[in-house]
């Protein structure tokens, strides 16, 4: 008996009971689906964490003010107080640290905003001219922050376009006034849509001068962020470096153990993310496993029954000399077909799956090759694993006993 002729026998053997057949499949292909579906949204939940990082600014060191050390806990934001405007500008002017492109420097508030009878409560971000350049925004229209407005204490904002939607609706709120802690300020433009990252949403987001946010608006003498955009990404560690040991000097501190700042550059937040989420996939992936699991189980408690319902016919083949050999490998071939069949189902489940919710919670589609190379695998190794014991109990009847079986 040759290959070819075990899987014909075994085809005919599976579909001779169709019902039982979709039933014993149907764990593999849910569990293979689930499985696919799940990794591969966690996938593009990275890369559309990872799209929303890069978005704010290319090639980016960000200075906070307080120290982040292992075991320590964070304090509220706006709390630490020990980065000043002169700062980011020492950083911006000293030659000795070459690679850095531009700098910015930021505060960060959230306060009440009122446009006519709308308002809102939203982030209110002071910022240099340079913060355009620094986190690459884009104007819907109108301009930007500039000098100018720096320099002159203007009170001028530009709104993000979740901002200008809540206080404007669908009006152009250029050359407009809202008023921000009953302070006025002339409306000079709205930004392009960016979308939330793990910091803040650029979109429902009012930027202001950083002087105006300084002197007049919350009345302090310091700054929540610098910003520091690179000539090339590989310089970060060196500029790093340079700027830490620069703000080491100006804050007076000897010991970096003891700095008063903390650096990160866009790779820490990146691999912080893939981290995060590479937790979680695997976790939901498990999960889905567990389906597997349940799906395997149930394809050897079928086979049990076949091997029960096709007692006589074993019986028949051992007395008409098959070997053992070949009794294991027949309902081997019967469960494997199984799991197979079932496996080629989940990929498409699967991939079906992540693409509508992709396209429904907006996130880019993908599907992992590896998921669904290790499916195909998976799955034929559950046909072997749990249809091996039913297999050698039918290889193991006696021919007199299997023949005499009712």
């Amino acid at each position: 008996m040759d290959f070819s002729e075990t899987l014909q026998s075994a085809l005919e053997a599976l579909t001779l009971n169709k019902l039982r057949t979709t039933l014993a499949t149907l764990g593999v292909v849910i569990g293979i689906g689930a499985v696919i579906a799940l990794v591969s949204l966690g996938q593009s939940g990275q890369k559309a964490v990872e799209a929303q990082i890069k978005s704010l600014g290319s090639n980016l060191l960000t200075v906070i003010p307080g120290a982040l050390r292992p075991g320590d806990i964070r304090s509220a934001a706006g709390t630490s107080t020990t980065l000043k405007l002169a700062d980011a500008k020492a950083i911006l002017a000293d030659k000795s640290i070459s690679g850095i492109k531009n700098v910015s420097a930021e505060i960060l508030r959230r306060s009440q905003v009122v446009a006519g009878r709308n308002n809102t409560n939203t982030q209110v971000l002071g910022v240099l001219s340079s913060y355009q350049e620094v986190r690459n925004l884009q104007m819907q229209s109108g301009r930007f922050i500039t000098e100018t407005d720096i320099n002159s204490l203007a009170k001028v904002a530009v709104l993000g376009p979740q901002a200008a939607s809540d206080l404007f609706g669908d009006v152009n709120p250029v050359g407009q006034t809202i008023r921000i802690n009953k302070l006025s300020f002339r409306i000079v433009g709205v930004t392009v849509a960016k979308g939330a990252s793990g910091f803040q949403n650029q979109d429902d987001i009012i930027f202001i001068p950083l002087t105006t946010a300084q002197k007049q608006l919350f009345g302090v003498d310091f700054i929540g962020t610098i910003s520091i955009q690179l000539e090339k990404q590989e310089l970060s560690d060196q500029v790093r470096n340079q700027v830490g040991f620069l703000l080491l000097a100006r804050h007076r501190i000897s010991d970096p153990q003891n700095a008063d700042f903390t650096i990160f550059s866009q790779a820490d937040v990146l691999g912080a993310a893939a981290q995060v989420t590479g937790i979680f996939t695997t976790l939901l992936s498990g999960i889905a496993a567990i389906s597997l699991l349940v799906g395997g189980i149930g394809i050897m408690n079928i086979m049990f029954v076949t091997v029960t319902e096709r007692t006589r016919e074993i019986g028949l083949r051992k007395a008409l000399g098959a070997k053992k050999k070949w009794i294991i490998i027949q309902f081997l071939t019967e469960s494997a077909l199984l799991t197979i069949v079932g496996g080629i189902l989940g990929i498409l489940l699967g991939t079906v799956l992540s693409f509508v919710v992709s396209k429904i919670i907006n996130l880019p589609f993908t599907v992992s090759m590896i998921s669904i190379i290790l499916a195909v695998g998976v799955s034929g190794g559950i046909g072997i694993i749990f249809g091996w014991y039913p297999a050698q109990k039918a290889a193991n009847l006696s021919p007199i006993e299997a023949l005499r079986y009712e």
